[in-house]
């Protein structure tokens, strides 16, 4: 009796858990030498890889399909496709297609082939070293090695019923044991160590703090909180897993068009005079009335005062930022020059940052999108110029300068809400940073007039600032819009457009349903 083809094909499964779980250890033990918290897996690295390829419309697609869990839903996508290649090695090497020892050389020979594509993205990726492919040639030996024992003893080939029930019970555990291996190498890696000297962090005093009037939070059930706490604040980024540096070992290098380097290590930067500074964040791919958006008081060394060390030499216009991960943004120079609060931000709602959204050091520029401004995990600063460098995003059809745009959001009520007639509170966000909120209208209906709504106080132009109205609601099914003027005068653009290339436009609109 012949082993059935799906036994041969959890034969390749049970491999491929082998290379991933081997490669994931032995990259998390490397990674304590390594700055940027850990030599590349061959599961980041590919997944990077195809996160660089991604381009705008897919980007667009994703976020809004699945918002900050994107990255979530890419690695169970990977894992997907590796699973049902290794089962289709698996089945190469299964007697029902090949004779002998021809069917497992073949097997072993599609799967060393794999594995050295996966070695060339390995050392395609941003800062590659030579070291980088350890892990993937560990975990693809372990793999075949296994592949290789497991038929010599027969697995896979004729045999009784109780050697198929050895195969099953070898696949099964080495898969569930390599998963297992895999997901807590991966905790591991680095993120230990970085959580352990984040806890050691102490902020600095700062000698003007930020103070957050009672007057800035609108009293409504259910409305959106002045401050994002950090556990709700939005993440997007290119990195798959956050990368984990020592803030011990961090450096911060100033380079290209400049009179002098300059390079500070966080122990120095600690020293500096730390400032605060209430600005909301906002993300490109953010859809009209969408939540890739967070409010929160970030600590940090203006830029300007460490640029002004390096001192950029005439006819520079941009900063190229680049993040340990190889992410770069492009921010223009005056926008890290002037008296907005560009920072080195190192605390994030008085504490120091967390991994996910920075640690140790990332940069908050308002006024910008975050895709070429709030550079996270950052170690590069080159005083370039737009005509000479562009960041990651750009050659993947972004605009190279990223202004906010003007934009509202109505929270209260949620979208096709079922509220009783009489008197309903309506309620969201607005936000322009650098220019402020002057108004915000409300239309019921599509050719309702406009409303003003009562605004609540807006402690700095920088941050969203809430606001409230309060309407008679006649039973029937009606629509709300919402649109903000800025500080300038200027009306939200009502036009809709997509995130692609430099922000979505257009009004906020819910139905609901009066009763």
């Amino acid at each position: 009796m012949r082993s059935p083809r799906w036994t041969a094909a959890l034969t390749g499964v049970a491999a491929g858990a082998v290379i991933v779980a081997v490669a994931t250890v032995v990259a998390a033990l490397l990674g304590v030498s390594n700055l940027a918290g850990g030599v590349p897996s061959p599961l980041l690295a590919v997944g990077a890889a195809f996160i660089d390829a991604t381009p705008a419309w897919l980007k667009d697609w994703a976020i809004a399909t699945f918002g900050d869990r994107d990255k979530q839903v890419l690695v169970a996508g990977m894992l997907l496709v590796i699973t049902l290649v290794c089962a289709g090695i698996g089945l190469l090497g299964s007697p029902r297609r090949h004779g002998g020892l021809g069917r497992s050389r073949l097997a072993l020979t599609a799967l060393a082939i794999l594995g050295a594509g996966v070695l060339v993205v390995v050392l395609l990726r941003p800062g590659a070293v030579p070291l980088d492919v350890l892990p993937t040639v560990v975990g693809v030996a372990s793999g075949l090695g296994a592949l290789h024992v497991r038929w010599r003893r027969g697995a896979g080939a004729a045999g009784p019923d109780a050697d198929r029930r050895r195969v099953l019970r070898w696949a099964g555990a080495t898969t569930a044991v390599g998963v297992l291996v895999a997901v807590l190498g991966q905790l591991v890696s680095g993120r230990e160590r970085a959580e352990s000297g984040r806890e050691d962090v102490v902020l600095p005093p700062i000698d003007d703090p930020v103070s957050v009037p009672a007057a800035a939070q609108v009293d409504v059930e259910g409305m959106t909180p002045f401050l994002t706490p950090n556990e709700e604040f939005y993440r997007i980024d290119t990195a798959i897993v956050p990368p984990t540096l020592d803030a011990q070992r961090w450096r911060l290098r100033v380079h290209g068009m400049v009179r002098q380097e300059v390079e500070i290590d966080f122990a120095e930067l600690l020293e500096q005079p730390m400032i605060e500074s209430l600005t909301t964040l906002a993300c490109v791919s953010n859809t009209v009335g969408g939540n890739l958006v967070g409010n929160a008081v970030w600590t940090g060394w203006p830029i300007r005062e460490l640029l002004a060390r390096a001192g950029p030499e005439p006819g520079a216009d941009m900063v190229l930022s680049t993040s340990s991960d190889g992410f770069t943004a492009s921010t223009p120079l005056s926008a890290l020059t002037d008296e907005r609060a560009a920072l080195l931000a190192i605390g994030m709602n008085g504490e120091p940052l967390p991994v996910e959204h920075g640690y140790p050091v990332r940069m908050v520029v308002p006024g910008l999108y975050g895709y070429v401004s709030a550079t996270k995990w950052v170690v590069d600063l080159k005083v370039t110029t737009f005509a000479d460098d562009v960041a990651y995003w750009t050659p993947r059809g972004w605009s190279e300068r990223g202004p906010i745009k003007t934009s509202s959001r109505i929270d209260v009520p949620a979208p096709s809400a079922e509220v009783p007639a009489g008197t309903l509170v309506v309620a969201g966000v607005a936000w322009a940073q650098q220019r402020g909120i002057a108004a915000v209208e409300i239309r019921v209906n599509s050719k309702g007039p406009w409303h003003p709504a009562e605004l609540a106080a807006e402690p700095t132009i920088d941050s969203w600032r809430q606001w409230v109205w309060h309407w008679d609601a006649p039973v029937g099914k009606h629509t709300l819009t919402v649109r903000a003027i800025d500080g300038d005068g200027e009306v939200q653009v009502a036009a809709p457009a997509s995130p692609a290339p430099d922000g979505a436009t257009g009004l906020h609109t819910i139905y609901v349903y009066v009763e």
